[in-house]
């Protein structure tokens, strides 16, 4: 018999200042049984910082969709898809390979990889030069305490609100404030 996922519901205020993006988002995500409280809550933390991407990209004519992730290999975490059902940002957690990201560019405008645990480090410098030629991957590191940190937010119904400026993102709720600092390990060309 195989396991539900469990379902959470995040009411998400973003005010993004870099981009001048200022939204609330009512959310649910499924986190499938194999996934992380940290997995879950980095794929949310990537819809805040894409989020402006909704207008910056469509116009505001697209919408985000968290993907079907670890129950469905081979389709994004998170995907910005236009009115024309074009993919225009492909966005995954994690620490995928070459193949897999090669893939995913193949199918979207934009792609970006967020990787969050301390193993990442190690994992970038064996990947690093096997992706240099993607041109339209970019891959964004969320930091060493992240993991730690996130988790102390997670509440099966949560009420959060981020703020982006100068490339930081704080996200406060009921049970603290976190403060994550991306590093950009690869910038799209």
């Amino acid at each position: 018999m195989a396991l539900n996922a469990t379902i959470y519901k995040a009411s998400l205020g973003i005010a993004d200042i870099d981009h001048g993006y200022y939204a609330d988002h009512a959310l649910t995500l499924a986190m499938h049984p194999s996934e992380s409280a940290s997995r879950l809550m980095a794929r949310l933390v990537a819809y805040a910082l894409n989020a402006h991407e909704i207008q910056d990209l469509c116009g505001g004519d697209a919408h985000f969709d968290f993907g079907r992730g670890l129950s469905e290999p081979g389709t994004p975490d998170l995907a910005l898809v236009d009115y024309t059902q074009t993919t225009r940002l492909w966005v995954d957690v994690g620490q995928s390979d070459d193949k897999a990201l090669a893939k995913a560019c193949s199918k979207c405008d934009h792609m970006r990889l967020f990787a969050y645990l301390d193993t990442a480090h190690v994992w970038w410098k064996g990947l690093e030069s096997k992706v240099s030629r993607l041109d339209k991957l970019s891959v964004w590191y969320l930091g060493d305490a992240f993991a730690e940190q996130i988790e102390a937010l997670v509440e099966r119904s949560m009420v959060l609100q981020a703020t982006i400026q100068d490339g930081s993102l704080s996200l406060s709720g009921d049970a603290g404030l976190v403060e994550i600092n991306p590093q950009c390990w690869k910038p799209a060309r």
